[in-house]
């Protein structure tokens, strides 16, 4: 018999495909399912107007067995077949697709769903299998034939006797190597693994004898039971997607049950999304926002996306490109029949249907955040707690270019009670006088409420969002504005106040004394000024040139190389006693004056959170007054 050659570029194309297109082993198994489901989906199509075809739709199935000893795997399906003109067309040419000229053919019927479109994942056989067989017999057809090949250096197609239209494909697997485990898919465990992985929601059962221990009948609960070998039958797949049913006839419980195990997730989600959309790419998702943060999420470890199906079975187990970073924490499927199963990571990146997809998902999970925020507040105040950082990251991001989309989903907390508030609750509770949107910063939200900076604006009876995480200040400055109103952190020069007709006035002698103490700290400090926000504090520190201390400190614990620091500009209450005592000294005892200078600036410093260069000679300095 002689052998005949591949029609495309033989053994360099079939050794591209399985190592560039295929990046684990383990996906011929799917790859394989999907061709019989598709076989079976064809025949079952002509059943229904042919009645000599003598099958219902319950007999059709999928048998998976395994002969260890031989190390030999089948695949067998009763679907349509193939005679030798179909083999030649759709093995003998690779990337040739049967599947894609019926759907071709049939493309008016709403009925017809075939998975596979590029015919190259029959190949991926040869991935695991030194001989590849193929044994059909096409409906219809008098006889069968035999299709056999050893790889890319070409086939040989004989007849042969078969009863039943159908196809049974057989793998003889490789010998293991020093670097490849070929063993591990002659395991029945193994094959039942990657079934639930990749095959679990086939329309029709896949079915495989499955052998396994039990007790003997008649020597249960005895001190030594007797125990004896039994093959069963099994059906592999669950064959019905939950998020395929209608959500009225899906429980909660059940929703619950598929996030626990297909995620290996142990919180109860704090949403779930169900959604179904016909267009311009038809597909379904089933959306999970977890109600805690996995363990994992803010290390390398964590893989972000949604498992992506094409009608069913399993394209990829985690395509970041169907959520934005800042959605990152949402677990879910997207199933749709508009994506081949040979899809590759890099085709992905540019696939319009998928950002059309992407799109509508990131718009879905952003409406159903605002109603969670609007009608369950309690569970979103929760949410937030857990992922608002990531919403905080989102805005920054990208150069600022979600922050509209994202703005109204954040939360602060503020000095107006102990629950946290939206921008939209602070500018709707803004007196109409107040030009902005106060913040101040800090490392949490009671050292916060005492900073002296923060009185004024506090004893005017405007309200102070509190940021109290590395992000906060980061989020405000993208952020800008709110509403039409700029966003003002108590450390700016000018907060917008004036100052109260009963506040004292400034002692004549305050310039001297500005100067006295720049001259006395020197470098430490870029100015020192009379404070217009200090009310019954000495003192405190503000920052100069776009980089606050938060900012500092954040830098300084992820890139203490860059040496990013704030510009310290020291304000004085003028008014203040200490300082007046400051004052009286100059003149009379610099020495001591200048250690008034030095204590007022170490305070400043622990004020604000940040260290002082020495604190033993802040200890004695203190000291020697005392």
């Amino acid at each position: 018999m002689a052998k005949k050659q591949f029609k495309s570029e033989s053994k360099r194309l079939l050794d591209l495909m399985i190592n560039s297109i295929y990046t684990h082993k383990e996906i011929f198994l799917r790859e394989l399912i999907s061709n019989a489901s598709d076989a079976i989906d064809k025949l079952c199509f002509i059943s229904l107007t042919d009645d000599k075809v003598g099958l219902s739709r319950s007999d059709f199935k999928i048998n998976l067995s395994v002969d260890k000893e031989n190390r030999i795997i089948r695949i067998e399906d009763n679907g349509i077949g193939m005679d030798k003109d179909d083999l030649d067309k759709n093995l003998g040419t690779i990337a040739s697709s049967g599947s894609y000229r019926f759907k071709q053919e049939m493309e008016k019927t709403d009925d017809v769903d075939i998975i596979g479109q590029f015919g190259v994942g029959f190949y991926s056989a040869f991935m695991v299998a030194e001989k590849v067989e193929v044994y059909t017999k096409k409906y219809g057809a008098e006889t069968g034939c035999i299709w056999t090949s050893s790889g890319a250096d070409g086939y040989t197609v004989k007849d042969a006797e078969k009863e039943n239209a159908g196809t049974v494909v057989t793998l003889y697997i490789k010998p293991d190597t020093e670097t490849e485990n070929y063993s591990e898919f002659l395991e029945q465990y193994r094959l039942s693994e990657l079934v639930k992985k990749y095959s679990d929601y086939i329309r029709y059962p896949i079915i495989m004898d499955m052998t396994r221990s039990k007790v003997k009948e008649g020597t249960e609960g005895s001190e030594k039971p007797e125990y004896e070998t039994v093959t069963e039958a099994e059906t592999l797949n669950s064959m019905v997607p939950i998020w395929q049913r209608p959500k009225k006839d899906v429980t909660d419980e059940e929703y619950e049950k598929f996030y626990h195990d297909k995620f290996m997730a142990f919180d109860k989600p704090a949403k779930i999304i169900t959604t179904s959309v016909e267009g311009v790419v038809t597909y379904k998702a089933l959306l999970f926002i977890p109600s805690k943060t996995p363990f994992d999420y803010y290390t390398k470890d964590y893989k972000k996306g949604l498992q992506l199906y094409s009608s069913g079975v399993l394209i990829m187990e985690n395509c970041e490109e169907l959520l934005p970073e800042h959605f990152r924490f949402v677990k879910g499927v997207v199933d749709s029949q508009d994506f081949s199963l040979n899809i590759s990571r890099e085709v992905l990146q540019h696939d319009h249907q998928l950002k059309t997809v992407a799109n509508t998902l990131e718009k879905k999970i952003k409406n159903e955040l605002s109603s969670m925020l609007k009608k369950d507040r309690e569970t979103y105040e929760s949410f937030f707690s857990e992922f608002g950082r990531q919403i905080k990251y989102g805005i920054v991001s990208d150069y600022g270019m979600h922050k509209d989309s994202l703005k109204d989903l954040l939360m602060f907390y503020s000095s107006n009670g102990e629950k946290p508030t939206t921008l939209a609750e602070y500018v709707d509770r803004m007196p109409q006088e107040q030009k902005y949107i106060y913040f101040a910063a800090g490392e949490s939200v009671a050292s916060i409420s005492k900073l002296p900076q923060a009185e004024v604006v506090l004893n005017k009876g405007y309200e102070l969002l509190y940021c109290t995480q590395d992000i906060d200040e980061f989020t405000l400055q993208t952020l800008a504005t709110y509403n039409d109103k700029e966003f003002k952190s108590v450390d700016s020069d000018d907060l917008g106040i004036e100052p109260d007709e009963k506040d004292e006035k400034e002692p004549e002698n305050s310039a001297d004394v500005l100067k006295f103490v720049r001259d006395t700290l020197g470098d430490k400090v870029s100015e020192v000024i009379a404070s217009k926000k200090l009310v019954s504090h000495p003192v405190c520190l503000t920052a100069k040139g776009g980089i606050s201390f938060e900012m500092e400190k954040y830098f300084a614990a992820m890139q203490p190389e860059a040496g990013m620091k704030a510009q310290r500009c020291l304000e004085l209450n003028m008014n203040h006693p200490s300082v007046k005592a400051m004052a009286e000294l100059i003149g009379n005892d610099d020495e001591k004056a200048k250690k008034y200078a030095e204590i007022f600036y170490n305070q400043a410093l622990l004020i604000a959170g940040l260290p002082i260069e020495n604190p033993s000679d802040y200890a004695d300095l203190v000291c020697s007054l005392m």
